[in-house]
């Protein structure tokens, strides 16, 4: 193995990058799946109060850097999953999320007149974010991990774990739009559910569902089995997602995504995987040594 700078080795292969990734999750677990996201809903509100200057406030880099973070429990999961039709189901989404992404703010079809409100970091053709694959799969990807705990064997069933699937991504969305929505991250013409007007809901059942396919033909249903068995860690990115979406919308008064978000944490502790004692992370072990 070559030697490093200050002890650090270059990994000799994808498996040991693997590892790797998997120990840095591990040891900085609570900081990823806890720190990161009420760090980044009390910025988000800061910014969207006006509490923050123009340098700070909705800071692109800071946005997409704190998102980041918070994909590495997904990223480590399914990482040595990526075979070539993975890669390839992959690659496919990322061009039909572009597309209809453009067409939306092109079009208003088929999530409704919209427009961004904020920089969300560099733009494809100066209209659509290029960081949105990095957004939006996470979002449908841990919907279809989290049918697959909770429906353990009976996800094996088509009819049944594509269409629950969906539906959670369906609820995903209703308590991200609404909370984005509160602090202008997007702004639509008109809104029938706390500003989100329900024509978005028929677009993520459109985008959602090419989505939930996309994964389901791509990934290998018994990989992704095991890796949730040998990542504990696997869901953290949903549980950053309930409590930052969920905060922002605690704060705005926005009380059926808060109880939406609530039942997605429910969801998370029904799978029995957030029991961790904390002394085993990097944050735990210097609190506690």
């Amino acid at each position: 193995m070559a030697d490093g700078v200050a002890g650090w080795t270059v990994p000799e292969d994808r498996h040991e990058v693997a590892a790797r990734l998997d120990a840095l999750v591990r040891e900085n677990r609570f900081t990823i799946a806890v720190v990161f996201p009420l760090v980044g809903a009390v910025t988000l509100l800061a910014s969207a109060e006006g509490l923050l200057p123009p340098p700070l406030a909705f800071n692109p880099f800071f946005v997409l850097f704190g998102t980041l973070v918070m994909r590495l429990p997904l990223v480590a999961g399914v990482a040595p999953l990526l075979d070539r039709r993975a890669t390839a189901a992959l690659a496919a989404l990322t061009l039909y999320a572009y597309a209809i992404e453009l067409v939306g703010v092109r079009t208003g079809w088929p999530y409704g007149e919209f427009a961004y409100g904020v920089d969300l970091g560099p733009m494809l053709f100066g209209e659509v974010p290029l960081g949105l694959p990095v957004f939006f799969f996470p979002l449908v990807l841990n919907a279809y991990l989290l049918v697959l705990l909770l429906f353990g064997e009976r996800a094996n069933s088509a009819p049944l774990r594509l269409p629950a699937t969906l539906a959670t991504v369906i609820l995903v969305d209703l308590v991200l739009d609404p909370g984005a929505v509160a602090i202008g991250f997007w702004i639509y013409e008109s809104g029938g559910f706390y500003g989100v007007p329900w024509s978005n809901y028929l677009g993520w059942l459109l985008s959602g569902a090419v989505a939930v396919l996309c994964f389901d033909l791509g990934f290998d249903r018994a990989g992704l089995r095991r890796r949730l068995d040998d990542c504990e860690f696997m869901l953290d990115d949903l549980v950053s997602f309930v409590l930052l979406w969920g905060g922002i919308n605690l704060f705005y008064a926005n009380w059926l995504p808060v109880a939406l978000a609530a039942l997605l944490g429910a969801g998370l502790l029904k799978t029995e995987r957030f029991d961790f004692d904390l002394s085993e992370t990097r944050l735990g072990g210097a609190v506690w040594r």
